[in-house]
């Protein structure tokens, strides 16, 4: 049975995408309004990216686990 996880192409790997702080950024943004609950503007977007870069030790945050992710961005929620 197939795992369904909060991320929009979790799982895909495109070959010959190039992963770069650019296409980080836009995928912590889509992961985040993919629910239509929130929006970019109700988090911290540049230090989920900082702090996701670091843990996955590289910018495909794809890498990442789903709950090391939303723990990250869990972080980083404005005020």
């Amino acid at each position: 049975m197939p795992q369904h996880t909060a991320f929009p192409h979790h799982g895909s790997r495109r070959i010959g995408h190039e992963h770069t702080c650019e296409s980080a950024t836009a995928y912590v943004i889509a992961a985040l309004e993919a629910k239509g609950t929130a929006t970019r503007d109700d988090f911290d977007v540049p230090a989920i990216v900082a702090a996701s870069h670091a843990v996955a030790e590289s910018w495909d945050i794809d890498s990442l686990e789903p709950a090391t992710f939303w723990n990250i961005a869990a972080t980083h929620i404005k005020a």
